[in-house]
C-alpha cells in the first residue's frame, strides 16, 4: 500500500472522465479533496478536477504564516489545462477565492478572465456585509469554540462512528494542527468580507448554505448572494457545514443543474471517476 503523502503545497488532479465543462473543486480549512468523494460520481457531464491546498488536513508547514493565500489558489486554477470553467469552493476556500477575485485588474485583465472562469459555486462561505456585524462576541465564538468546527468536520467525515470524548479530542488535535497563525488567516479573511468589491464578481454564481451550519451561518450565504451581481442562493434543509458529505445527491443536483443551465451544456449519464488519478503539477 502506498503511504506516501504528497507535501507539495498545491496538488491538482483530474478525477473524472467526460468532455463537458472543466470543474475544479476546492476544499476548506483542515480538510482535503476527500470531502468530494461522494459528489464526484454525481457530477454528470463534467470533467472534474480536485485540488489539495496548503491548508489541508496534512497541514503543510508554515502555510498560516504566509499573508497571501490567494497566490496558492491562483496556482491551482492555473494547473487545470485549458482553465477551470467552473470553480466550486467550500468554506475558507470560498473566501480565499473571493479575495483573489477582488483584486485589482492586472494589465487590464481581471482574475475571472485571466483564469477563464465562467461560473462559481460557493458552498458554506463566511460573509458579513458590514463591519458593524463583527463584535467581541463574534471573536470569542470563533476563537474559543473553533475546535467545535474542527470536531464537526471529523464527525461528518467519520459517519458518527466516534464517541463524544474521542470526537472532542480529535477536534482539539485538528485545531492545534491548524494553530494560531492558521486561525488568524481564516479569521482575517472573514473580517475583510465587508470590504469585498462584490461588483467585480460578474459571472453567474450559486451560493449554497446549510440550514444547520453553526460555522458559516445560512443567512450569510443568502447575504453574499444578494451582494453579488448575478447570484442565487439555496439553503439546504437538514445540512450543516459539509453538505457535500451530508447530502451528496442534493448537493450534486444543485451544482450540476446550475452548471449545465448556466453554460448551456447537457448532462451525460454513465460517467465514472477515473480508475487512476492523473497528477497535474
Amino acid at each position: 500500500m502506498n503511504t506516501h503523502i504528497d507535501l507539495r503545497p498545491v496538488v491538482v488532479e483530474r478525477r473524472t472522465e467526460g468532455s463537458g465543462p472543466r470543474v475544479l473543486l476546492l476544499h476548506g480549512l483542515a480538510a482535503n479533496d476527500s470531502v468530494w468523494e461522494h459528489t464526484l460520481p454525481l457530477l454528470s457531464g463534467c470533467q472534474v478536477w480536485t485540488a489539495r491546498l496548503p491548508w489541508r488536513t496534512e497541514t503543510i508547514a508554515d502555510w498560516g504564516e504566509q499573508p497571501n493565500l490567494r497566490g496558492w489558489l491562483g496556482k491551482a486554477l492555473a494547473a487545470v489545462p485549458g482553465g477551470a470553467e467552473v470553480v466550486v469552493a467550500h468554506s475558507m476556500a470560498a473566501n480565499v477565492l473571493l479575495d483573489l477575485l477582488d483584486q485589482k485588474n492586472r494589465g487590464g485583465v481581471d482574475a475571472l478572465r485571466r483564469f477563464g472562469i465562467r461560473a462559481l459555486v460557493l458552498a458554506s462561505p463566511f460573509y458579513r456585509g458590514s463591519a458593524e456585524r463583527f463584535d467581541w462576541s463574534t471573536i470569542t465564538y470563533y476563537l474559543n469554540d473553533f475546535h467545535l468546527i474542527m470536531e464537526e468536520g471529523v464527525r461528518v467525515h467519520s459517519g458518527d462512528r466516534f464517541p463524544p470524548d474521542v470526537l472532542r479530542a480529535m477536534g482539539e488535535r485538528v485545531r492545534d494542527r491548524v494553530g494560531p497563525y492558521g486561525w488568524f488567516r481564516f479569521f482575517d479573511l472573514y473580517l475583510r468580507t465587508p470590504a469585498l468589491q462584490t461588483g467585480r464578481i460578474t459571472v453567474p454564481t450559486l451560493v449554497l448554505g446549510g440550514e444547520r451550519d453553526f460555522a458559516a451561518r445560512p443567512e450569510e450565504s443568502v447575504a453574499l448572494a444578494a451582494a453579488l451581481p448575478d447570484a442565487t442562493s439555496h439553503v439546504l434543509a437538514g445540512c450543516g457545514h459539509f453538505p457535500m458529505l451530508e447530502a451528496p445527491e442534493v448537493f450534486a443536483t444543485h451544482v450540476s443543474s446550475f452548471i449545465h443551465s448556466t453554460l448551456g451544456t447537457a448532462p451525460q449519464r454513465g460517467l465514472a471517476p477515473l480508475t487512476a488519478l492523473e497528477p497535474q503539477r
